[in-house]
């Protein structure tokens, strides 16, 4: 089994979603089998919440093999978060 990192969830989800901003958290205590995730991507543009999803767990779909849990707390188009932040 290979480890997973926050490191390396983030480093993928930042690439392959061209994200503006991912915050990943390891709720494991450091073991790397469950993940905090919140992403900001341009790729989240006129989809649902459950396609917004289903294309993060797409992006870690050999990472996901590894772990044993993940939750997506955040998945936000640019122009939400920055009505989210102000």
């Amino acid at each position: 089994m290979e480890a997973v990192s926050a490191v390396k969830i983030r480093e993928k989800l930042k690439e392959q979603l061209v994200a503006e901003q991912v915050e990943v958290v390891d709720t494991s205590g450091g073991c790397g089998s469950a993940f905090q995730v919140a992403v900001v991507s341009e790729a989240f543009q006129g989809k649902r919440l459950l396609e917004r999803h289903q294309l993060v767990h797409q992006v870690l779909e050999e990472e996901l093999k590894n772990i044993h849990a993940i939750s997506i707390t955040k998945t936000l188009t640019p122009e939400q978060a920055k009505r989210t932040n102000n």
